[in-house]
């Protein structure tokens, strides 16, 4: 009896509006835990660099945070173009929970090099909150992407929310442990990022981006990319379960092309190449890019005119209302980036960041008006957030994907990083009103390329 060993196995399609439930539901709950891990962390953080480094470079202890999470999302999307969201996601929570630990050690030593390191590595666990926005939408409907976008960054909102109520516990437990003060919070950090990292990877199973390679190379078997991309990547079809619940089919590897090395180059090379992308970059960069260098100087300015006593009070309530504004409205900007457009709902947020600059300027010493330019501030830089992740994903090929989300969240942090610094110089020598007028002013450029008409299909979908 004769066999045809050249004929090809059929591999059973996944029942993929099942898998991006679980995946959905999943990433919600780690989206949680992990907001607290990074925000218990932060809310003490310049308090316990100001008391191992001193006052003056607390501020840049804490921008190490923010540096690291750029820097990490290097090594983590590549990870994550050659083998999966799952095991990027792990790594960068790992990472985070080591940070943390370092940074215990840091307060009980008061090392100062070992805080800074600490905080840099800390940074993982904002680059794994970012990153798993981007996991949501690998197996989305173009309908309901920016919906499902936002619904993850919405997560964060319940982790933020309730961390800093945890912090205080979190110090008084640790100190009967025998930890120095402040260094509490980051043993719970450390915890909480080791529990998500666990959680990733006993149940994010299959892998919404192998997954999602694995249909495209069915769909579109020859993707054409740039001349870079001439590398492959092997995609496992056994890993996705089949439509009735059972076992797929003996693996039928897929091989699908990816960029050499999956790196920033290949990454860069793609994006000069989509205008949508290009846009997609830049509208999370400039938006993060202004609400840091607007938000990170408001302490200082309430500062200003309000006693010691009352401004920590102050300070609460205002950034309270900044945080509701950037992530508790964020479903309904991803339903009206499905309904109205990805470029609509980016112009609209540059519409209210260029307001909440106008407001907040203009606010002078009155504080309630200050608190609505914040709100505004928080608006404008979700709108930019969501409706432009989902632009950025939906305008690449899924091969190279990871990588050209990585240098997005490269060049946002490092936005945000820069911003922070030279915030501080301008408002020393300026003043706030300055401030938010540049702020504005670096925001403008947006508008234009924005109003430019950019396709927006995804090449895997459109061929």
């Amino acid at each position: 009896m004769a066999t045809d060993l050249t004929a090809p196995r059929t591999v059973a399609r996944p029942d993929v509006a099942s898998i991006q439930r679980r995946t959905l539901r999943l990433l919600f709950t780690t989206q949680i835990i992990g907001g607290i891990g990074v925000t218990i962390g932060i809310s003490v953080g310049a308090l316990l660099a100001a008391r191992i480094a001193g006052t003056a470079v607390a501020g840049v202890a804490q921008s190490a945070g923010v540096v690291g999470a750029a820097l990490l999302a290097v090594p983590v999307t590549r990870i994550m173009a050659r083998h999966g969201r799952r095991p990027g996601l792990v790594l960068a929570y790992s990472v985070g929970a080591v940070g943390g630990l370092l940074v215990v050690l840091a307060a009980a030593t008061h090392w100062v090099p070992l805080l800074f390191l600490g905080m840099l590595l800390f940074g993982g666990g904002t680059a794994a909150n970012l990153q798993a926005r981007y996991t949501a939408v690998d197996l989305a409907e173009p309908v309901r992407r920016g919906r499902q976008l936002s619904l993850i960054v919405w997560a964060t909102t319940i982790g933020a929310v309730a961390a800093p109520n945890f912090a205080a516990l979190a110090d008084r437990v640790t100190t009967g442990w025998g930890l120095p003060p402040l260094a509490g919070p980051f043993a719970f950090s450390a915890a909480a990022f080791v529990l998500a990292a666990v959680v990733l990877l006993g149940l994010l199973r299959p892998d919404p981006l192998l997954t999602a390679r694995r249909l495209a190379a069915a769909d579109a078997p020859a993707v054409d990319l740039p001349p870079a991309v001439d590398a492959t990547a092997t995609a496992v079809a056994a890993e996705a379960p089949a439509a009735g619940g059972g076992a797929t089919p003996a693996a039928a590897p897929v091989t699908v092309r990816v960029p050499r090395g999956a790196g920033m180059r290949a990454a860069w090379s793609v994006v000069r190449g989509q205008p949508a992308a290009r846009l997609g970059i830049a509208a999370v960069a400039v938006g993060h890019l202004v609400m840091v260098a607007v938000m990170a100087m408001t302490p200082v300015r309430l500062g200003e005119s309000h006693a010691d006593a009352d401004v920590l009070r102050l300070v609460g309530i205002v950034l309270s209302l900044h945080i509701a504004g950037m992530y508790a409205f964020s479903p309904v900007v991803g339903w009206l980036t499905d309904r109205l457009g990805r470029r609509a709902v980016i112009l609209g947020g540059v519409g209210l960041l260029l307001a909440a600059c106008a407001v907040a300027g203009t606010a002078g010493h009155h504080t309630p008006r200050l608190s609505v330019g914040l709100v505004l501030l928080g608006l404008g830089w979700s709108g930019t957030m969501v409706a432009g992740s989902t632009l950025l994903s939906e305008s690449v090929a899924a091969a190279v994907r990871p990588s050209v989300q990585g240098l997005s969240d490269l060049i946002m942090g490092l936005a945000g990083a820069g911003a922070a610094v030279v915030s501080g110089f301008v408002m020393q020598f300026a003043g706030y009103p300055v401030l938010t007028l540049l702020a504005a002013v670096a925001a403008a450029p947006l508008v234009a390329l924005a109003l430019r008409p950019v396709p927006t299909g995804a090449p895997d979908e459109e061929g």
